[in-house]
């Protein structure tokens, strides 16, 4: 499927985990709490790998998702996903405790594309700022249901091969778990591999 040494793993864990400081930043003064993020590990997988990972908590478990089309350096979707639970709870963290369920309920589907937004961006636009190239995102887009139903909303499994980036969101109160998945076919992989290079050799003065 794909073979990274263990530099350009770890080049990919560091460059992540910039990318979730910025948006831990940015939502911060969204929920006006302090929020920690972390990248801790990354792996990849096929499609039907990576909706049982998402998915191994309990069958059938229901996935709030935000995706959002990037194309530049190289293509993907990009999606951010929690437990549907979840997602409710983040929003309220957003809102304040006063807001009534049925009101919560209907602000959930545009502040998780906010809350999206916000993170894919920043993982994104870290890539490309320490890649030197351009990504251009689209709009995000709000999905539910289960996290095969999600990935499947991708096109054809195919070759693709899903990145999933393993998040953990520490608040005051509250630790929530989430994943982020870029959906790469094998030369948008390809190109992910060539740009981790370049960087390395960047950093390491072999350029």
């Amino acid at each position: 499927m794909v073979n990274l040494t263990e530099l350009e793993n770890d080049a990919l864990v560091e460059i992540f985990n910039i990318g979730v400081g910025h948006a831990a930043a940015a939502m911060s003064e969204i929920v006006n709490e302090e929020v920690v993020m972390s990248v801790p590990s990354i792996s990849f997988l096929n499609r039907t790998d990576a909706a049982e990972l998402l998915g191994s908590k309990k069958d059938g478990e229901r996935i709030c998702g935000v995706s959002q089309h990037y194309d530049g350096a190289f293509a993907t979707e990009a999606i951010l996903m929690f437990p549907e639970d979840k997602s409710l709870e983040i929003v309220r963290l957003m809102v304040g405790d006063s807001m009534p369920l049925q009101e919560l309920t209907e602000m959930e589907q545009e502040a998780m594309s906010e809350i999206g937004n916000i993170i894919l961006n920043a993982c994104v636009g870290t890539l490309a700022n320490l890649f030197g190239s351009e990504l251009h995102g689209s709009l995000p887009v709000y999905h539910v249901g289960t996290s095969t139903e999600i990935l499947s909303v991708f096109g054809e499994q195919g070759e693709d091969v899903v990145l999933m980036l393993h998040i953990d969101f520490v608040l005051a109160r509250h630790q929530i778990h989430g994943y982020v998945a870029f959906v790469l076919d094998l030369s948008a992989l390809h190109d992910l591999k060539e740009q981790v290079d370049r960087y390395l050799a960047r950093v390491l003065g072999q350029a």
